[in-house]
């Protein structure tokens, strides 16, 4: 019996080795299969862009001081989640990184039952002991709530009292896009930080650092266009860049791969339909139209470029300010799930009432 025993057990010794070293090699291949996002997220508080008030706070805080709860707002892709995960790994180490940070996005439950037990729970738990290192350690937790503005306002009004009963062993960081959908009881409770879109000059410097670590070849008008159809958000530029460099493996990535990639509607387009409203041919509009959706362009994509160049045309400010109104209308209209076609003809339409007032 002990022999049969042995046997089998000395099998799967032998069968785990190999297993063993197939998941180190699995390991090693995800970690270079990782999105340039993940892979060039930065490590640390110093290598954040153009942020500087909320580095400066969490330097302080790196260097000793206390953290008061934070609350991070502002457009996506602009640094909010990477800025507390870095500073989190540098308070406590990779060790302790997994035990003191409790990160739950809107993928996650976050029902009120959530914010009652696990929140709860996590935030009552006491800290003790030091980093290995011997760097210096906080005497507290740190819950991060990404995306926290599509939380219920019941899930919100729950973690008042968690919020204040822990202060002494736990701080929150909460992560929204727009900061008006946050209770006031709960924003009162926390310092906030507006996160500015990307400015073109630091999109630009990081991405052509991505493009040399990388060694990618690429035009300067391919760049120019990446930080254009990025729009301050620097996880969509790189997002787009990996897509290019995929799909064009030897080739020079150019101002026209970045338009197909992002899917933007090319500016020959935009002209070519202006220019047909400008000549007041309807016939003309309504097959230009039908083109467009037929051609998969999205309706919000033309409205969004149109609105560009309608800015910067020659009509007076009456003519501008009511055709602004007519896109205010269609874009909410498109947003209630309305036909494409219909809404953009009537776009056409009173830009091409517009335009003949200057006949």
């Amino acid at each position: 019996m002990q022999a049969f025993l042995k046997g089998p057990s000395s099998q799967s010794v032998k069968a785990q080795k190999p297993s063993s070293s197939s998941s180190s090699t699995g390991g090693e291949k995800k970690q270079r299969a990782l999105p340039w996002v993940e892979k060039y997220r930065p490590k640390c508080v110093d290598e954040v862009a153009f942020q500087e008030e909320v580095v400066a706070v969490l330097k302080k805080s790196l260097e000793g001081a206390d953290l008061p709860n934070l609350l991070f707002y502002g457009p996506p892709g602009t640094g909010k989640t990477s800025t507390i995960l870095a500073a989190a790994r540098e308070l406590y180490g990779p060790e302790l990184y997994r035990q003191r940070v409790l990160e739950l996005n809107a993928s996650d439950e976050r029902g009120i039952q959530v914010v009652r037990e696990k929140v709860k729970n996590f935030a009552q738990l006491a800290v003790a002991g030091s980093r290995t290192d011997g760097k210096p350690c906080p005497p507290f937790k740190i819950i991060i709530l990404d995306e926290a503005d599509s939380m219920t306002s019941a899930a919100q009004a729950a973690l008042r009292r968690t919020m204040e009963k822990e202060s002494r062993t736990t701080r929150f960081c909460l992560i929204c896009n727009y900061v008006s959908r946050i209770i006031e009881p709960l924003t009162s409770r926390c310092s906030k930080f507006r996160f500015k879109p990307l400015a073109n000059d630091i999109q630009q410097e990081r991405l052509l650092e991505i493009c040399g670590k990388e060694n990618l070849k690429y035009s300067k008008d391919g760049i120019d266009a990446l930080v254009k159809v990025s729009d301050g958000d620097l996880r969509k530029a790189i997002t787009y860049l990996q897509s290019a460099a995929r799909l064009n493996a030897e080739r020079e990535i150019t101002e026209q791969i970045i338009v197909e990639i992002a899917g933007v509607v090319p500016p020959k387009v935009i002209e070519t339909l202006l220019q047909i409203c400008y000549k007041g041919a309807f016939e003309k509009l309504e097959v230009a139209v039908k083109d467009l959706i037929d051609q998969g362009f999205a309706a919000n994509n033309v409205l969004n470029q149109l609105h560009e160049v309608i800015i910067e045309e020659k009509l007076n400010d009456k003519q501008k300010s009511v055709i602004a109104e007519k896109m205010a209308e269609v874009d909410k209209c498109l947003a209630d799930g309305a036909d494409e076609y219909l809404q953009l003809l009537s776009l056409g339409s009173v830009i091409m009432q517009q335009a003949a007032q200057n006949t």
